[in-house]
């Protein structure tokens, strides 16, 4: 049997995040505005660079075991990334994360933990067991062919509220347990490249958080459609009631398919803005 770690170590899931919200709380079957408007904020209370990591131990879905201890001994430094099936942020970050797995995977662990779905559907609504879960951590491991560790939290989100329960977010761990960088978002890959290259190397990051959530949330766009059509009926009307504006970027990034999707999301915004403009325009004259 082995020996467990200090338990100084590592900050444990229950401590990280006083008053996280609740599992209950935490397993939304629609999205809120206020769960929206949580998403793009880091509380001070939540771990970020220079803290100790909260505690792993998570199944894969090969049916191992992924914990603190095995990756502490692994001695790469862990690049931990958050996401779901029906999260637009995993489907714009997929292809980055992906490609800097291919080139730097000798030199750095990377592991994807599924969480809460963000836009529940018919198709894919939010699981309410364990089985539903993994299943759905399965689906998203399939559908960009992640090629590494993809785990599965537990139905209440232990270790994604341990960590902050944004949609997907990603983290460099040293070793020891030290963060050594965060990233609000996952597709933000330039970032990301920055420092999962600093440290396969053994380099400080050049940036140790990066959020950037407007620019974010516009790349986002374009992938929205392929998150909604896989979540089925009921996500993007879900979105419509919580954040229309959000919304209607989405729907209007379809009018660019001749666009790579990355790029879809500034002229959708700015075709959103032109037609606001001549509504307000039209206004003024009638009146």
């Amino acid at each position: 049997m082995r020996s467990p770690l200090p338990r100084d170590r590592f900050m444990t899931t229950e401590t990280a995040r006083p008053g996280a919200m609740s599992g209950a709380a935490y397993r939304i079957q629609h999205p809120t505005l206020p769960v929206l408007l949580s998403d793009m904020r880091i509380p001070a209370t939540d771990p970020g660079p220079g803290d100790r990591a909260p505690l792993i131990d998570l199944p894969t879905t090969t049916g191992e075991r992924l914990n603190t201890e095995d990756l502490a001994r692994d001695g790469r430094p862990l690049f931990l990334v958050f996401g779901s099936l029906t999260c637009p942020i995993t489907e714009g970050a997929a292809d980055g994360i992906k490609d800097l797995h291919r080139r730097y995977g000798d030199r750095v662990r990377f592991v994807l933990v599924n969480v809460r779905e963000a836009h529940p559907g018919a198709s894919v609504p939010q699981p309410q067991t364990i089985e539903e879960k993994t299943a759905h951590a399965k689906a998203l491991e399939r559908h960009p062919g992640f090629e590494f560790d993809v785990a599965v939290d537990d139905i209440d989100g232990t270790l994604h509220r341990s960590f902050g329960p944004r949609p997907s977010s990603a983290y460099l761990i040293a070793p020891s347990g030290t963060i050594l960088f965060r990233a609000q978002w996952s597709n933000v890959t330039p970032a990301l490249e920055e420092a999962v290259a600093a440290v396969a190397y053994v380099r400080p990051p050049p940036r140790s958080d990066v959020r950037r959530t407007l620019r974010s949330v516009v790349q986002m766009a374009g992938h929205g459609p392929v998150s909604f059509d896989t979540a089925g009926k009921g996500a993007l009307r879900d979105t419509w009631k919580a954040a229309p504006p959000m919304a209607a970027m989405i729907q209007t990034s379809r009018l660019f398919s001749f666009l790579p999707r990355d790029r879809r999301g500034v002229p959708a915004v700015a075709t959103m803005l032109a037609l606001g403009l001549l509504a307000v325009a039209v206004v003024a004259v009638l009146v």
